[in-house]
């Protein structure tokens, strides 16, 4: 269903000629079709969603190292891309979900401090890319102490 809308927003930026949208999804499905062939086969919603997770982190890193480089323009291409990938992921979860998902998780799993991986490996699957790694990984730590 999601890649249906990617594929219906290329065509809707081809005939537009709005080249930001169409550079961002163009290299969206190229991603998404190296990642299909290498699976084998068709990507499910959660897995186009883990591409887009991917393209949207790549594009914060470059965005810092824009940042750092001094290049303003670039920056805002890169800032501009991210926002049209943004609009295909699921509504992120607020940081008391995710708290509350690892307590749930922890409890689920009677986890010890040495089980972080464990409880790491289980949220995520469970957020289903709807959060950050660096925001659970804070809340773990700060939950098993």
């Amino acid at each position: 269903m999601i890649e249906e809308k990617i594929e219906a927003d290329l065509k809707k930026a081809m005939k537009e000629k709005n080249a930001l949208v169409l550079s961002a999804l163009r290299n969206l499905k190229a991603e998404m079709k190296n990642v299909a062939i290498a699976k084998g086969q068709k990507l499910a919603d959660e897995e186009v969603i883990q591409v887009v997770n991917k393209k949207v982190r790549q594009h914060k890193d470059s965005i810092e190292s824009f940042k750092a480089g001094g290049r303003a323009d670039l920056e805002k291409l890169e800032q501009e891309q991210m926002t049209v990938l943004q609009q295909y992921l699921p509504k992120p979860l607020s940081e008391d979900e995710v708290q509350d998902l690892v307590k749930k998780v922890i409890s689920e799993l009677v986890a010890q401090p040495q089980d972080f991986g464990k409880v790491m490996k289980e949220v995520l699957s469970r957020a289903g890319g709807r959060t950050d790694g660096s925001i659970v990984s804070k809340i773990v730590k700060e939950e098993l102490k």
